[in-house]
């Protein structure tokens, strides 16, 4: 710790930041720290992403790129990327679970969050996914539906037979092609309340501020969309999910409504079992048990993806393997 400590101190000196006040922010489910740096009026955000376990690179280059398109990503003053250390444009402390803890018109806020999406999503292909940004592959997809039986099978379970584990990825070779079914985009991965920023004196869609895009991907159109509307950590109002993806079908009369449903229903079962999964590994593995309040919202989640008929036989295969006893919060103290 004294030696990152020392390195920061270094970098700090060399860009003009070493009589800065710093204040460590919280933290979140990775080993990256956000560090607020206050030096008379000027401010800014030190972002610590120590390697090997983070690489900035990625962040810079989506942050730089999202700037670009005219999308209010934090702007990078300074960077060491190989020390995985950056200087950025503080943009403040009005996240929208902040704003909506704090009485903030939800509607509007989830309005303008899915503005940003139809902006996003209307730019070509071409111009909207940067060159080095790799694909959202099925050995991705498939590595991210595991943790469910690798993390959480185990902590509710005694086993879960190996038969039942190769069908559930058999199931989701099946399913892919047809997720993959609508056009490609950048896709955020990582786009709820959490991840965005309400910025006053700003416009549209710069109102909106981004953050956390480091493992951003080309994709489906429909990823980011589903991640904003099923937030493992935030219940909305009755309807409000259905009046946003309406508001965002709207947007592109010519898209295939069949197509997208399913696409959205096959990525959003993928995204909640895989959350179930990482909730699970915070908790066994990083002695991080407060994520486990969750899972029993993300299992309604995954229960009313698995409700579209495409995925008629992986709701069967839950319900023979994961019936609703198993469907519980695991033991923080379970062992995989």
């Amino acid at each position: 710790m004294a030696e990152r400590d020392a390195e920061i101190a270094r970098f700090l000196n060399a860009n003009g930041w070493a009589e800065a006040k710093r204040t460590p922010l919280a933290g979140d489910a990775s080993f990256r720290r956000y560090i607020r740096l206050t030096d008379g009026t000027r401010r800014a955000m030190l972002m610590d992403g120590p390697p090997p376990q983070e690489d900035v690179r990625s962040w810079i280059t989506v942050a730089e790129h999202l700037g670009g398109l005219g999308f209010s990503a934090p702007r990078v003053f300074a960077a060491d990327a190989g020390a995985g250390l950056a200087v950025i444009e503080d943009f403040g402390d009005d996240t929208y679970t902040r704003l909506l803890d704090g009485g903030a018109d939800e509607r509007a806020l989830l309005a303008l969050a899915v503005d940003v999406l139809i902006a996003l999503h209307r730019i070509p292909r071409e111009r909207a996914i940067p060159p080095s940004l790799p694909p959202y592959d099925d050995r991705r997809l498939f590595e991210e539906a595991g943790l469910l039986v690798e993390w959480y099978a185990p902590a509710v379970m005694a086993e879960l037979p190996e038969a039942a584990a190769s069908g559930y990825f058999d199931l989701w070779r099946q399913l892919l092609p047809v997720a993959r079914a609508v056009p490609e985009t950048l896709v955020l991965r990582d786009f709820h309340v959490d991840n965005l920023m309400g910025l006053a004196g700003r416009e549209g869609i710069e109102a909106c501020g981004l953050l956390d895009f480091q493992d951003a991907v080309s994709g489906p159109v429909s990823y980011d969309l589903i991640s904003l509307l099923e937030d493992a950590r935030r219940d909305f109002q009755p309807g409000l999910a259905d009046e946003m993806m309406a508001r965002y079908l709207a947007a592109f009369p010519d898209l295939d409504r069949g197509a997208f449903a399913a696409s959205a229903a096959i990525l959003a079962a993928q995204r909640n079992a895989k959350i179930i999964g990482i909730f699970t590994r915070l908790a066994v593995r990083d002695g991080k048990p407060a994520y486990l309040v969750h899972i029993p919202r993300v299992w309604r989640f995954l229960e009313g993806d698995l409700a579209h008929p495409v995925l008629a036989p992986m709701h069967d295969w839950f319900a023979e393997h994961f019936p609703a006893d198993a469907r519980r919060i695991p033991e923080a103290g379970a062992r995989p």
